[in-house]
């Protein structure tokens, strides 16, 4: 490797690592302090459920990227932030909270009790499926489309917070 490759290596690691999201207290708090979670922060807003994740928990999010909400079909994020549309928004993001804090060595723990996949109910009353690929975490929705977690272990003061790469959707 070059000097000039090991010094764009190096600014690429800073700037991921720049991007992590990092704890800031409380599930929304973070939330809503962190770039990467900006949209997902301004949902919970728009639904009410700011509050509820303002409080004592304890929960675990699964938190979907600014990136993976531009996944969704054009204008998504518009029609669901219409105040009729209420309903819909809440059952979208219930769908990623798990009561309880589900840390990285307790979803692997139950990763294994459920010989390769462990089932997860969320708030909202629907079900996630958690897998493995090689060393990533994958959460599977109720549509069978798959997120990645890509960063885990968010601790707060209600929870955790595990970040992942695409939306996922009940039924």
């Amino acid at each position: 490797m070059t000097q000039r490759s090991l010094v764009i290596f190096a600014i690429a690691c800073m700037l991921a690592v720049a991007q992590e999201v990092k704890p800031e207290g409380n599930i929304f708090a973070t939330a809503s302090h962190s770039a990467q979670l900006s949209t997902f922060a301004s949902l919970i807003k728009v639904a009410g459920l700011d509050d509820t994740l303002e409080g004592p928990g304890p929960f675990t999010v699964f938190a979907p990227t600014d990136a993976a909400f531009t996944k969704l079909p054009f204008a998504t994020i518009d029609v669901l932030r219409m105040p009729v549309h209420k309903d819909m928004l809440t059952k979208v993001l219930t769908y990623h909270v798990v009561e309880g804090k589900l840390s990285r060595p307790l979803l692997l723990r139950r990763i294994e009790e459920g010989h390769g996949t462990a089932q997860i109910r969320t708030v909202g009353g629907h079900t996630l499926w958690l897998s493995m690929q090689g060393e990533e975490f994958l959460l599977r929705d109720e549509q069978g489309n798959f997120a990645k977690i890509t960063q885990t272990d968010i601790r707060q003061s209600n929870g955790v917070i595990h970040v992942i790469d695409a939306v996922v959707m009940p039924k």
